[in-house]
């Protein structure tokens, strides 16, 4: 029975995970080491606990990095997507299980025989979107064609945004996860499958062709499409499938305000400005609108084709993009400055709740009949410590790790939540932490 767990990383969704395995440390024998390169934020989140240990960690430095995988027996690596690769290499060398909440990348997949030679399981895209989606898509597919039906179209939708209640800024949107993933979000070409047809949505297009998603209870939304729909096809079983598409959910009105940053060049991370830390927002705008006469607000609006008074530009207002106050950030690129002045005025206050939405429609036919199944998940976080986000991508990581060290799971290589031993247990489990699909079927 593995028993010592290593969490690397205590940022901001790593709380549920790491109550998770502390309350469940006692009974399961682990101890629990959580290393992050801010030893201050692990040891509020292990807060003297008998069976947890903190350490300080720059991921970048190998020696340190290996001396505490070498220590452990199953890593959580809760670090940006790109670090994984080399965690993933040392668990190889070292023989370790690996389990991640980011999307696989080919360069992990690639590791996939070396990990099933050593017995080796890691798992990857086990928290909300990628994970929790995948598990309730494959619980609903199945239970399709287990009645005999065949899917002919499938759309999934997830959201992490603020719940009505605390939705107090026009942008209807606060951070509950990594600032950097949402400003780069969409970067690259979208691509997803249409009634047979393949689409392509490039960047400068992507919040510009959005779709309309009503849930039960909530509201309306609107849907920008994920980076790539399409390698799902075979993780699900859809090979043949004319339609496939996954997409975000925010608040109406937000892509079309994004829509404007991204054609301003406000999301562009590649070339820094000069004297950024010494010029205003105002002056940074200035550089980026056409020349011409009016303000500089009347001439973005003109280069965008928008109302200077409409809502979109009362956006970029609000966010403070035309105040005459200096950035202070050296050598920054758009994207950065961005992010710091969205870090300021998107902040979840402490008694701010989030909300997570997510709705799949599954098309199917039956007995010469076609059907909609469709399933939505609701779920409002407490506080800014205790968010739904926090819940719903650190307690599926938890469970996993659990399985694992009492030997429920015999697979071995890399993989995504798909199959029936893990996605299974872990949705049912995942109803005592409040996980509450609700489903129902149309004639189409």
């Amino acid at each position: 029975m593995s028993s010592r767990i290593l969490i690397i990383g205590a940022g901001r969704s790593s709380s549920a995970l790491i109550k998770y395995a502390l309350d469940n440390s006692e009974r399961l024998g682990w101890n629990v080491t959580v290393a992050d390169a801010d030893p201050a934020a692990a040891a509020a989140k292990v807060n003297n606990h008998p069976r947890g240990t903190t350490a300080w960690l720059d991921v970048t430095k190998t020696n340190d990095r290996r001396e505490l995988i070498g220590r452990s027996d199953i890593v959580v690596s809760l670090l940006p997507a790109h670090l994984h690769i080399e965690v993933a290499q040392d668990c190889i060398r070292l023989k370790k299980h690996l389990v991640t909440a980011s999307y696989v990348s080919q360069e992990l997949y690639r590791l996939g025989d070396e990990a099933r030679d050593r017995e080796l399981m890691f798992m990857g895209e086990m928290g909300l979107d990628p994970g929790i989606d995948h598990m309730s898509a494959m619980q609903r597919i199945n239970a399709i064609r287990e009645k005999g039906g065949t899917v002919t179209a499938f759309r999934s939708f997830t959201g992490g945004l603020i719940s009505p209640e605390s939705n107090d800024n026009p942008w209807g949107y606060k951070f509950t996860w990594n600032p950097r993933n949402v400003v780069l979000a969409g970067q690259g070409t979208a691509q997803y499958l249409d009634e047979g047809k393949l689409k392509y949505l490039p960047y400068y297009r992507l919040f510009s062709n959005t779709w309309d998603v009503d849930i039960e209870g909530v509201g309306k939304f609107e849907a920008y499409a994920n980076r790539d729909s399409l390698l799902y096809r075979e993780q699900y079983g859809l090979q043949n499938i004319p339609t496939i598409l996954r997409g975000t959910l925010r608040y109406p009105g937000f892509c079309a305000a994004w829509n404007a940053l991204v054609r301003i060049g406000m999301t562009d991370g590649d070339f820094p400005i000069l004297d950024s830390s010494s010029i205003t927002y105002h002056e940074l705008m200035e550089a980026l609108a056409p020349n011409g006469s009016g303000s500089v607000k009347d001439r973005i609006a003109q280069m965008l084709k928008l109302d200077p008074n409409g809502e979109v530009m009362e956006r970029l207002v609000w966010l403070g993009l035309f105040r005459k106050k200096r950035i202070k950030l050296k050598g920054a690129t758009p994207a950065l400055i961005l992010e710091n002045l969205l870090l300021d005025r998107w902040q979840l206050q402490p008694e701010d709740k989030d909300l997570i939405v997510m709705q799949h429609q599954i098309d199917y036919q039956a007995n010469g009949r076609s059907f909609r199944d469709v399933s939505n998940l609701v779920m409002k976080g407490e506080n800014a410590q205790d968010t739904a986000m926090a819940r719903l991508v650190g307690l599926p990581l938890g469970i996993f790790v659990r399985l694992m060290s009492e030997g429920k799971i015999q697979t071995t290589g890399v993989h995504i939540p798909t199959m029936r031993e893990v996605y299974e247990p872990v949705l049912e489990e995942m109803k005592d932490y409040g996980l509450d699909f609700t489903h129902h079927t149309v004639d189409l």
